[in-house]
């Protein structure tokens, strides 16, 4: 008998009909003859409704105080499916982040898991119990509540699955897995039959919203079986794994995008030596995160430096950055707002000269500016004006030729 972890997110919970189904997914692992644990997600559209709560009584609400307000959207999905199981006649007891063990630092709305006591879910796993666990919440130190940001469900079941041992982890969604782009905007996005966990990595970070980055940085870490599944449709999924032996001959495995990117620039930076170092262990120690990174002289002993942020996160940085100038040594700010990132990803790009050129090729050749540039051995990133976002990403997946990929029961068919 082993242990598998199984996560559902907010749609898949959204209604008691949904729960109800959950439930169901859940009693077929167990009379499988695996012990499970089940984490979960606000129902639906729950914590941006208690966001907007919150708004209402202030434009800036205390961190903490938000924390203690967003868990209650997972303690309410906790019980209700605990509720449905053991009205089916599977005993099951449900849990907070901090009831299971999860340690978190002290930071407030986007904390990282530091440590995962696992003995209470021994425990009740081996009373016969399903135990349902409240993802995207723990506990510091100093036993205040946290959060793990939007989308730490994932990073809870994959953290869980790590500390358990387990003998895998599924991520059940709105989506049958993980496609080549996201199929809501981009027309001929196929799913993928497996991705590594680099690529899926990158594609996490740079937009697709299928996965937590978090949440594969501890499934590669740990080496954790990850499969990405509907949780309404019995369909096989996508597996993700260190090196994927599916469909091999994609040397561009997917394409990214993300709207509300801004670009902040630092005009006359004094010491090039130290400033860069400065700058964005400034930054980094007041949890901004930056991505891509230009730096260029403008006069002598003088640099400028872009980099881009999300937007929601610019405030805060133009803060930071304001508050330190002196110590910082620059002279101005400028920052450019209505940006995007459109992103492509595949390992095959390591061994295949002229992928960016092609993807520069096809956004030039469609009159779309590219504003900053980033590359890595298995991604390239562009970012653009956001209301060309959908167009760029559409014209990549096609100039890749991602839409003639075969279906996954195609591929399978074969096998």
């Amino acid at each position: 008998m082993g242990i598998i972890v199984q996560k559902f997110g907010g749609t898949s919970v959204g209604s008691v009909e949904r729960i109800q189904n959950v439930a169901n997914r859940v009693v077929q692992e167990v009379q499988n003859g695996h012990q499970v644990v089940v984490v979960v997600s606000a129902m639906g559209k729950s914590t941006d409704h208690l966001i907007k709560l919150a708004s209402e009584l202030s434009l800036k609400p205390s961190k903490r105080e938000m924390d203690m307000l967003l868990t209650t959207g997972e303690q309410t999905t906790i019980a209700l499916l605990s509720i449905a199981l053991q009205e089916i006649g599977q005993p099951a007891i449900s849990m907070t982040g901090w009831q299971a063990g999860i340690q978190t630092e002290s930071v407030h709305s986007k904390a990282r898991i530091t440590h995962i006591d696992p003995t209470k879910l021994h425990v009740e796993l081996g009373q016969g119990n399903v135990v349902i666990v409240a993802g995207f919440q723990g506990m510091d130190i100093n036993h205040e509540i946290t959060t793990l940001g939007r989308g730490g469900s994932d990073t809870t079941a994959v953290a869980l699955a790590a500390a358990l041992k387990a003998d895998r982890c599924d991520i059940y969604t709105d989506v049958d897995g993980v496609y080549t782009s996201d199929p809501r905007y981009i027309k001929g996005a196929r799913k993928l039959a497996g991705i590594s966990y680099d690529e899926m990595l990158e594609l996490a970070n740079l937009g697709a919203g299928v996965l937590h980055p978090r949440a594969v940085e501890f499934a590669k870490n740990y080496s954790i079986t990850l499969t990405v599944r509907s949780s309404i449709e019995q369909t096989e999924g996508t597996l993700i794994e260190e090196v994927s032996n599916l469909e091999q001959n994609l040397v561009v495995r997917g394409v990214a995008f993300e709207e509300d990117i801004a670009r902040v620039t630092i005009l006359g930076l004094e010491n090039e030596v130290t400033g860069l170092a400065n700058i964005f262990s400034t930054l980094a120690s007041n949890h901004v995160n930056v991505d891509i990174i230009i730096q260029s002289r403008s006069e002598v002993a003088l640099t400028n430096l872009s980099f881009s942020i999300k937007g929601g996160e610019l405030e805060e940085a133009l803060q930071v950055l304001s508050d330190n100038q002196d110590k910082l040594g620059f002279k101005r700010i400028e920052y450019e707002l209505g940006l995007a990132k459109v992103s492509i990803v595949g390992s095959g790009m390591v061994s295949n000269p002229g992928v960016a050129a092609q993807m520069f090729e096809a956004l030039s050749t469609n009159d779309i500016a590219i504003k900053m540039v980033s590359t890595s051995e298995i991604k390239v990133s562009t970012v653009v004006d956001q209301r060309d976002m959908l167009k760029a990403a559409q014209i990549v997946h096609e100039s890749f030729s991602l839409e003639e990929l075969q279906p996954v029961a195609a591929l399978a068919a074969k096998a």
